[in-house]
């Protein structure tokens, strides 16, 4: 953990596709141990920025600071990004066997991070056999494979839907309250929004306030329910 507890810290961030700036100077500080949602209408540059801070690519323009000099960011694709040929063991397996690991220790920390999400019974299903929702466990068990400090999720809820989207969720906020690791997530689900400690807003590119965004502003039906549930009687 960086000083002040912050795992990333971004500057100026510039990213140019086609001539047209997607991210356009943006600031963005991301918490130690806590859950940052990224939200904002399709095309505005939510998942380019996620690309930046979790060092996929690099910006045209400005810095990003991690703190994790390691290089352990645990990435959970959209859409899962599972191999079909591979079982669930095989997917989560595959950032290891780019390390220095021997098969016994590759085969510890999988079924280690099978066990936390829940799949340590499906290790041998390939992804055909499972639910999405069980899917979406087994990416996210890839992702913490190599113990990352952040995780950045994008879309982790979008092809979910009810118990699913719920269980999933739960599962995020127990690795961050558990494991106290850093979850950095790209939303358009109000649900997802919910569960964020701070939500930002990306328009165009631009970050819309400069600092948080409060939830209500953001998404005024969720918070709408929240108020709802908290006044119904017990």
């Amino acid at each position: 953990m960086s000083e002040r507890g912050i795992v990333v810290r971004a500057r100026g961030i510039v990213v140019v596709r086609n001539g047209r700036r997607v991210v356009d100077d943006v600031d963005v500080d991301v918490d130690a141990g806590r859950i940052l949602g990224v939200t904002g209408p399709s095309g505005s540059g939510k998942s380019t920025l996620l690309a930046v801070l979790a060092g996929l690519i690099a910006p045209d323009a400005g810095t990003v600071d991690p703190a994790d000099r390691s290089g352990r960011t645990g990435i959970v694709l959209q859409g899962y990004g599972l191999l079909p040929v591979l079982t669930a063991f095989e997917n989560v397996e595959l950032p290891l066997l780019l390390t220095q690991l021997g098969r016994k220790e590759r085969k510890r920390l999988v079924s280690t991070a099978l066990d936390l999400v829940g799949l340590a019974e499906r290790m041998h299903h390939l992804p055909k056999q499972m639910s999405g929702g069980q899917e979406q466990r087994v990416a996210i068990a890839r992702a913490l494979v190599n113990d990352p400090s952040l995780i950045v999720a994008d879309e982790p809820t979008g092809d979910l839907d009810g118990r699913k989207k719920e269980e999933i969720l739960d599962l995020l906020q127990t690795l961050q309250e558990g494991l106290k690791k850093t979850i950095l997530m790209v939303t358009h689900d109000h649900v997802a929004a919910l569960r964020a400690h701070r939500l930002l807003r990306i328009d165009d590119g631009h970050l819309v306030e400069g600092t948080s965004q409060s939830l209500a502003e953001a998404f005024p039906e969720a918070q709408r329910r929240l108020e709802e549930s908290v006044a119904a009687p017990v």
